[in-house]
């Protein structure tokens, strides 16, 4: 018979585990504070701490039935995999792909995106990173209100589903990068509270009480994430782990669970003989997130450059709410620091925060650790409307974002849909069975947007089916006009940078930037190439650094050489080769 095993301090006289309806005492285990162990028959089961209610287990593997139902087991070594021959490929040099799996087809299934992986291997990306999939109550949602982080959503296809993705895309030669959400579990199906000291109220989060990293009880807790995030890359053969919001995670013990984190990661990736990965969402600017743990960093492979995005956004949207503020005054001067020094705000005054935030960055640090982006689920579900900039944005501008993207010295992302200039949104969505929670996040959502000017009535209802289904991507698009035109520059582009490696130098201290803010134009220098953009109302001559171009290696709108430089049309962008 199998053997069921929990930690559950909280449970004063007995824990019993439920199987297929019947109950089997559990004892304490002795040489292991808190846990409770036995064997039972095999089925789905539960655990009911001093005869309470059945509880799904902790690190249940699979919630067949939602967050809330019974538990099973999960055999990870009778799957088949594929001989693939992939044995991994590491960050640096690589181009990443963020994709929520119920949005990016309209079956909204492992199965269904695994369909689509051809247009990815054709696009030139090489890992494919998924927004989160853990279990979470109702059929769709963003992921980040996951709980059983263990397991996997069902409606996506569950644990089998994800595994024939994973294979799927590895005998396509491309890798997973899979999100994970350590630093708080969703509102509703959260049972870990039950059983013991997962979360503290030492701290305090958006969401409410920390998780328990550094208070009585967080060796079980800080253990339980790590198994989680190993079980990702050991038993779904997952390539890398994106880790949400890192700044939440509050830790004053001597080791930092990152950096606790990292250093198991680093063993698995020598005990399986493949690189693996850990990247960071960070909102501190601190490059101790990826320093080696031995300089006393936490020793993360990179992490996210919403600096870089900001200051992107701004120079071709012309917008300055919010945290936009501090780049609109000089967006142009904003993107050049950014592109020569990793961050912006390196210990400079920041007027969205009210203090100065960040510290250097380093100029002549490798830039493939940090994670350069023109979009991202964030930076387009958190508006109001979910609007992507290609519903405001002409092609060209457009066209000019991703070639300064996809020539930075940092490691690429984009956004499912980006690269044909997606017209659908990617709007706010949950389905929580919960009425009373459901009701309190759509207010939730009305009132943030109203407080910034948004009619109620205009903000998209969160609960209502519909907007999930404007969220879902339009395959037909990239075979028109002017989707088309716009995916051919990003497959340009993606082989540029493979075909052309000064394109992909990741050496900060080697960009130069040249530009002129009133004027509206911009000139990277990367080795012998220049990526000269002309975001002006007008056509203009930008010069190329007082050398002759040779040739115009790609461009996007009129482009030609001239003595004194390139001329371009406004909102064109060229690459030359000096």
């Amino acid at each position: 018979m199998p053997r069921y095993e929990v930690w559950a301090p909280y449970a004063n006289h007995r824990v019993d585990v439920e199987v297929d309806g019947s109950s089997y005492e559990l004892a304490r285990l002795p040489e292991r504070d808190g846990w409770w162990g036995g064997q039972a028959p095999a089925g789905d089961y539960a655990f009911r701490l001093d005869g309470g209610p059945p509880l799904p287990d902790p690190r249940s593997p699979h919630q067949p039935y939602g967050p809330d139902g019974p538990s099973r087991a999960v055999d990870h070594a009778g799957f088949r995999w594929s001989r693939t021959g992939w044995r991994g490929r590491a960050l640096p040099g690589a181009v990443l792909y963020e994709l929520h799996v119920g949005t990016f087809t309209a079956r909204g299934t492992f199965d269904a995106a695994a369909e689509q992986l051809d247009h990815l291997v054709e696009l030139g990306v090489d890992f494919v990173e998924l927004m989160p999939v853990c279990p979470f109550p109702g059929q769709h949602g963003w992921g980040y209100d996951g709980v059983s982080l263990w397991a996997v959503h069902e409606p996506y296809g569950g644990p089998e589903g994800l595994k024939r993705f994973v294979d799927t895309a590895h005998r396509k030669g491309l890798g997973v990068v899979l999100d994970v959400v350590h630093n708080h579990l969703g509102p509703s199906g959260n049972h870990l509270p039950a059983y013991g000291p997962y979360f503290t109220d030492r701290h305090h989060t958006p969401w409410g009480s920390a998780v328990n990293l550094d208070a009585p009880g967080s060796d079980e807790v800080r253990a339980y994430l790590i198994g989680s995030a190993l079980g990702w890359l050991r038993d779904y053969r997952i390539d890398g782990l994106r880790l949400d919001a890192v700044h939440a995670l509050v830790d004053h013990r001597a080791v930092h669970f990152l950096e606790e984190l990292s250093g198991e990661v680093e063993k698995l990736a020598t005990s399986s003989n493949r690189p693996l990965f850990l990247i960071a969402e960070s909102d501190l600017n601190t490059p101790r997130t990826t320093a080696a743990r031995e300089a006393g960093g936490q020793g993360l492979t990179a992490q996210w450059s919403d600096d870089f995005h900001h200051a992107l956004h701004c120079a071709l949207t012309g917008e300055s709410q919010g945290y936009y503020g501090d780049f609109a005054r000089a967006p142009l001067a904003a993107l050049a620091k950014a592109l020569r020094r990793g961050f912006f705000h390196d210990g400079t005054w920041s007027s969205f925060r009210g203090r100065s935030h960040g510290r250097p960055f380093g100029a002549g640090s490798a830039g493939h650790r940090l994670l350069g982006y023109l979009q991202t689920h964030d930076q387009v579900g958190n508006r109001a409307l979910g609007d992507r900039i290609s519903t405001s944005l002409a092609p060209g501008r457009l066209a000019c974002g991703a070639a300064l993207v996809l020539t930075s010295p940092f490691t690429p992302m984009l956004f499912m849909g980006e690269e044909w200039g997606a017209a659908t949104p990617w709007q706010y969505f949950t389905d929580h069975t919960d009425p009373a929670l459901a009701e309190a996040v759509r207010q939730g959502r009305r009132r943030e947007f109203t407080g910034h000017g948004w009619a109620a009535e205009a903000v998209p209802d969160p609960q209502e089916p519909a907007t999930v289904l404007r969220s879902v991507l339009d395959w037909t698009e990239p075979r028109r006009s002017p989707h088309s035109g716009l995916l051919d520059w990003y497959r340009t582009l993606i082989r540029l940078r493979r075909s052309r490696p000064e394109l992909a130098e990741p050496d900060l201290g080697a960009v130069r930037v040249a530009f002129d803010e009133a004027a509206g134009w911009l000139v990277v220098r990367r080795g012998p190439y220049r990526v000269a953009v002309n975001l002006g109302p007008a056509e203009a001559v930008l010069p190329l650094g007082g050398v002759a171009g040779q040739e115009v290696v790609a461009a996007f709108g009129a482009a030609r050489l001239e003595d004194s430089g390139v001329r371009l049309a406004a909102d064109a962008v060229a690459v030359v080769r000096v």
